[in-house]
């Protein structure tokens, strides 16, 4: 990445209080990004408390379900980047409240574009969905070009956003304006991310608690993923955006290489050995919402188009991961360690 190109780049980022948006934050204040973010109250236990103080962060507490006020904000924030990764992200969630997720998934993103192209200053809009906005194809890796369609809540309502991007590129592009693009990324791990219903989440629960981890499904494969993988991808991504060479493509997957791809059941066999734990998995009984066996990306555009791609392997991203929950255990300086995180993944992407 090019730090220069962030260096005093006005950043609209909504979604700054989650797991993604908290570590990007840090990583965009550390490029010299001046942040403004959009979100809801970050939840306890929350990385974005855990990594304060910040340093100069126009922090809105706002839901981006009232159009009205985040149109405010975004003319308020003259950005020149927008990076959108709010959103309701988790699955059981969506099946419990639909009408939310699609509210939040869905009107939220129409009300930031709508927002942008009523008070144009951004030069590159970047909307973040997911892995699961592709009809299910257990067969084969997901590419850009496959149709979306989602078969659960969540889901949908993610191909939903991806639909409505593609129409106000469709629709308002011709008049000018940002470079608008997404990217959909798979099951991403790392520190500081306490949700629920959630694998390293629940590992790292469980280990501590001396129990067995729950599960639902162990045979299920996802490609998993260091936080800061994507990350970069999404870094890169903007960067050519507004560079004057050749125009990216306005979908791009970041996904790990096939071979970090693994079932749930490896990963916590993995996470076992690496965290001493003498517990295992049991199964969670009982009656639960349908899910994908298999969900794989192909992420060979990003490659070829950026020069992206992944750095980790399964094992080191579960142990700076894992270490990351250790050492806060342990109460130690978390805004320090995951600075050094971010500087040492930087590092390893500039020798690769």
């Amino acid at each position: 990445m090019n730090q220069a190109f962030w260096s005093d780049k006005r950043v609209l980022l909504t979604g700054h209080t989650g797991f993604k948006g908290a570590w990007l934050t840090l990583w965009l204040q550390r490029l010299g990004a001046k942040v403004t973010g959009v979100s809801l109250a970050a939840e306890e236990p929350s990385l974005f408390r855990t990594l304060e103080p910040w340093r100069d962060l126009d922090h809105y507490e706002h839901d981006i379900r009232d159009a009205d006020g985040l149109a405010t904000i975004v003319r308020d924030a003259k950005p020149d980047i927008v990076l959108h990764l709010a959103a309701q992200a988790l699955v059981r969630v969506g099946y419990a409240d639909p009408v939310g997720t699609f509210e939040t998934n869905v009107m939220g993103t129409v009300n930031l574009l709508d927002a942008v192209r009523r008070y144009p200053s951004a030069e590159a809009v970047l909307i973040v969905t997911t892995d699961k906005v592709y009809r299910p194809n257990a067969t084969s890796a997901h590419r850009e070009d496959d149709p979306l369609g989602g078969l659960e809540p969540y889901a949908a309502s993610k191909s939903c956003a991806e639909l409505a991007t593609t129409a106000w590129i469709a629709s308002y592009a011709k008049n000018g304006g940002p470079a608008i693009v997404t990217a959909r990324a798979g099951n991403v791990i790392g520190g500081g991310d306490w949700a629920a219903d959630r694998l390293v989440p629940d590992i790292v629960r469980a280990f501590s608690a001396g129990q067995p981890v729950r599960i639902r499904n162990p045979q299920a494969i996802r490609p998993w993923q260091f936080v800061l993988e994507p990350l970069q991808g999404y870094l890169m991504y903007v960067e050519a955006l507004c560079s004057g060479d050749r125009k990216p493509p306005p979908a791009l997957n970041f996904g790990p290489d096939k071979s970090v791809m693994a079932s749930v059941a490896e990963v916590i066999a993995a996470a076992q050995t690496l965290w001493g734990s003498d517990q295992s998995w049991i199964s969670d009984e009982g009656e639960h919402p349908s899910e994908t066996a298999i969900l794989t990306l192909d992420s060979d555009l990003a490659g070829k188009s950026l020069g992206w791609r992944g750095h980790l392997d399964l094992k080191q991203s579960l142990g700076q991961t894992l270490d990351w929950y250790r050492r806060h255990r342990e109460a130690k300086d978390m805004r320090a360690l995951s600075i050094e995180q971010i500087e040492a993944y930087a590092e390893k992407s500039r020798r690769v």
